[in-house]
């Protein structure tokens, strides 16, 4: 009998036929900044691990009261918790974070009762969850952290003199949870460069990045698509944070005015977060409100209609050490549909990429303004674009590639638990429910 099945005593009266339970190997993966229904990355995930015959529990913050099941997914449990408040300075923070850690212990204890969380599967931000992690692993079940950001990093981009000693304490942190986990997953190649800096054996780390399937994503027909209104539309998709610049976008457009008028493009800011009402009062106060649109987060569908329309695509992360090592979501999205890429010239930027995007020196918005001047211009190298990045999705990119490795990870953890392994299978496209505009794929 395969080792995931349990036979359960019970005889069934009429027919003497004995009922065996199908019991499938269980993941509890824990989030504690995102609802699970917010969490792109971890849609995916879920959805990659329940198509490869996994059970799936994820533990995070309440979102929908409604939800009880994750969208789009056939079975994947959603075991949230409330929330009382969110930090916005350091002691909230702290707050937010022990009452994020008391309720996932709680959430998760249960599902360990339950017979379920035979391996668990921990998201940060925060580094905080170590302690669960000694606990899990002496009872000798694997435990996986998914490096989703560089928590110091974060911290020391948000602005103002970062404080050394929390500095040095996030440091500590993410030491104890990278040396702790079982197995690593990270984002990309210096995000697994900074876990075996720390200490952690390569062979411990698995590089899945971030982005869609490419079944998720409607087809362009080309770079070069006439708009029903002859404008060109210059698009940012993504977070609204003191890290994300997205200031640097709005003065891009001012200068943009200077260089070309007003007639003939829009920039279209999608997204929302923590400075949206300042971007929008910057907006107003320099006159821009005819030629800067903001439309809130978008779902999935909208966020294929806005970059089918798109012309150009602004990532106007500023060259930070976090950014220099980050992969930014928005810009695999952008590449999933052959829109050109204008950014800073960051490392890993540039290893997603390539040659699909024009770079800039320092991130200053007049050289966003020019970069994207350049490429209205220029159809030619717009349509060159366009094909070099659909190339690189479909090739490199998409999460058709990742889910593979990813799986294959926890195949290997509880393989005694599985069947014999045949290949990864790819969740099915998503659907309406796949609802966060877009988050920063460290995710960020």
């Amino acid at each position: 009998m395969r080792p995931f099945l349990q036979c359960c005593s019970r005889q069934d009266g009429a027919n003497g036929v004995i009922v065996v339970k199908d019991r499938r190997p269980s993941v509890a993966i824990l989030v504690a900044n995102l609802p699970a229904e917010k969490d792109r990355r971890v849609i995916r995930e879920c959805l990659s691990l329940e198509a490869a015959g996994f059970d799936v529990t994820v533990i995070a913050p309440r979102g929908d009261r409604s939800l009880t099941v994750l969208p789009g997914s056939r079975r994947t449990r959603l075991r949230p918790y409330p929330v009382l408040l969110y930090g916005s300075g350091l002691i909230s923070f702290a707050g937010e974070f022990l009452w994020s850690f008391f309720w996932i212990t709680v959430r998760l204890l249960g599902e360990m009762l339950r017979g379920r969380a035979h391996a668990v599967q921990v998201c940060n931000p925060p580094d905080v969850y170590f302690p669960l992690a000694l606990l899990v692993r002496a009872l000798g079940r694997p435990w996986v952290f998914d490096h989703h950001d560089l928590s110091p990093e974060v911290y020391v981009s948000r602005g103002g003199t970062p404080n050394p000693w929390i500095s040095r304490l996030l440091v500590a942190f993410e030491w104890l949870t990278l040396r702790t986990a079982t197995a690593v997953f990270a984002t990309n190649e210096s995000f697994k460069d900074n876990a075996v800096r720390r200490g952690v054996r390569p062979e411990k780390v698995t590089v899945v990045r971030n982005g869609p399937a490419h079944a998720e994503i409607a087809d362009r027909p080309g770079a070069a698509a006439d708009r029903p209104d002859g404008r060109h539309r210059v698009v940012y998709l993504g977070v609204f944070g003191p890290q994300d610049n997205v200031a640097g976008a709005v003065l891009a457009a001012e200068e943009l005015t200077r260089l070309r008028g007003r007639d003939d493009w829009r920039m279209v800011l999608a997204g929302d977060g923590e400075t949206a009402a300042a971007l929008r009062e910057l907006t107003a106060e320099r006159g821009l409100t005819d030629v800067v649109e903001f439309t809130g987060w978008l779902d999935g569908p909208q966020v294929d209609a806005l970059l089918r329309d798109a012309t150009v695509a602004l990532q106007p992360d500023l060259p930070t050490r976090m950014n220099q090592l980050s992969t930014m979501a928005k810009t695999v999205e952008y590449l999933g549909r052959g829109v050109p890429v204008v950014a800073a010239d960051l490392i890993e930027t540039r290893a997603t990429v390539g040659d699909a995007g024009l770079y800039v020196p320092t991130g200053d918005p007049a050289e966003f303004a020019r970069a994207i001047d350049t490429l209205l211009d220029d159809p030619a190298m717009r349509a060159r674009m366009h094909r070099l990045g659909k190339e690189r999705f479909r090739d490199f990119l998409s999460w058709e590639h990742q889910a593979q490795r990813y799986v294959a990870v926890w195949r290997r953890l509880l393989a005694k638990r599985l069947p014999p392994a045949g290949p990864a299978p790819v969740p099915a496209p998503r659907t309406p429910a796949d609802d966060t505009a877009a988050t920063r794929a460290d995710a960020p």
